[in-house]
């Protein structure tokens, strides 16, 4: 028997910064699980990493803009204005109320979206569930084409998407929902608390993938000039200026080493001037984004990863940055921040090196220590591969998150 189709609603696809969505998808299919990609954007990067070709879904890409899509949009909503009023009311009443509260037009394209969804991919889809990933715009479209089509629907929370968005209406969003996945238990806490209690919330680490993020084979000591790495998106949340202050400090120590900050974003501008006002110039470098194939020869070399994740004043934090849990896999020593749900993976002094957030001064202090206290690094390097092997292994996760599916989601 053919098993019933997963409608896998997405921001964009594919795209270089979210490989843990492409690999749940892989692995969700060799489970036996069949999934229909629904793209809210064309891809914007020129490359993808190596997983993503062996995907066999098919994708769907929705009209993005509002503007320019509208001759594409309306007309699928019309349709269904003729042909379903009542759930056509029930999605009007929906966006509306959500309207009134933010006052964004996105509301209304969300709307739009969900109603090409039902009218122009569901048909001959094999579709009988939708399921979302991140709490924001791809939840919106899921929700109302679920209320246009009576399909359930469910989300996946990640990050930015869980802290930054309005209570109410994320509250409301996971009391419509059929279940809710996310990827940490600071989250799990925090969205039960939103919603009414009827939803269930299931927390589900990423994991990584162990087999590609192996053991570098390199001895636990290491010798200068080191290398110190960062792979991260050049934004606000990940704390980079404090790094690079603390990147300074570290110099003024007389340590002889090299910094990579490997990765892309708003703050590229700014994190360069930032450089140059140091002096850093000679000793970092700022490649830009890389394929993960290239990010593992980055690990290989590494002799400490650092990364100074912070709370932003509109909320937004890390989750569990994927990048820790692989450097951890691979050997080299981590240093980061106590904050949000890091500390679900790493213990201070145990498995890697924990700072306050926004303190160069503790930052370079457990950097030096990660980098020169040799008995540090033979004890906390085998301790941090034994966690990631305990609790962040993606072979046994997707076995987690395909019971949970297989549970909520009946013939899949």
């Amino acid at each position: 028997m053919e098993r019933n189709v997963i409608g896998m609603i997405l921001k964009g696809y594919p795209r270089i910064s979210e490989t843990f969505i492409s690999n749940e998808i892989l692995q969700l299919e060799s489970l036996g699980f069949r999934i229909h990609i629904i793209s809210m954007r064309e891809p914007r990067e020129d490359f993808t990493h190596g997983n993503v070709r062996r995907i066999r879904a098919q994708v769907s890409y929705l009209p993005t803009e509002l503007t320019t899509g509208l001759p594409r949009l309306l007309p699928p909503f019309l349709s269904l204005w003729r042909e379903r009023p009542r759930e056509t009311r029930a999605a009007l009443a929906l966006a509306w109320s959500r309207y009134r509260r933010t006052r964004r037009l996105a509301t209304l394209k969300h709307l739009l979206q969900g109603a090409y969804i039902v009218r122009k991919i569901l048909p001959g889809s094999g579709i009988t569930h939708l399921h979302a990933h991140f709490a924001h715009s791809p939840t919106s479209v899921a929700m109302f084409a679920s209320l246009f089509s009576r399909l359930p629907f469910s989300f996946t929370a990640h990050a930015k998407d869980v802290w930054t968005q309005e209570a109410e209406q994320l509250g409301e969003k996971i009391d419509l929902a059929r279940f809710v996945v996310t990827c940490t238990r600071a989250n799990r806490e925090y969205l039960t608390r939103l919603g009414s209690g009827r939803t269930s919330v299931h927390a589900v680490y990423h994991g990584i993938d162990l087999r590609f993020f192996a053991p570098n084979g390199r001895l636990p000591t290491a010798r200068p000039p080191f290398r110190i790495l960062t792979v991260a998106r050049l934004t606000g949340k990940k704390g980079l200026d404090t790094v690079l202050r603390a990147i300074k400090l570290l110099r003024q120590r007389g340590l002889a080493f090299r910094y990579e900050l490997v990765g892309d974003g708003e703050q590229r501008a700014q994190l360069e001037a930032l450089v140059g006002e140091l002096g850093l110039e000679d000793v970092v470098s700022m490649p830009g984004v890389q394929a993960h194939e290239v990010i593992r020869e980055q690990f290989r070399q590494a002799d400490v990863f650092v990364l100074g994740s912070r709370i932003q004043e509109n909320g937004d934090r890390d989750g569990i940055p994927n990048v820790l849990a692989e450097s951890m896999a691979m050997g080299v020593p981590v240093v980061a921040t106590s904050v949000s749900a890091l500390p679900e993976l790493i213990e201070n002094d145990v498995t890697g090196l924990l700072v306050p957030p926004d303190d160069a001064q503790a930052m370079v202090a457990a950097l030096e220590r990660a980098l020169t206290d040799q008995d540090l690094r033979r004890r906390m390097i085998p301790a941090a591969q034994d966690r990631v092997r305990q609790c962040f292994d993606n072979l046994r996760l997707i076995q987690n998150l395909a019971s949970i599916l297989r549970h909520e989601i009946p013939g899949t």
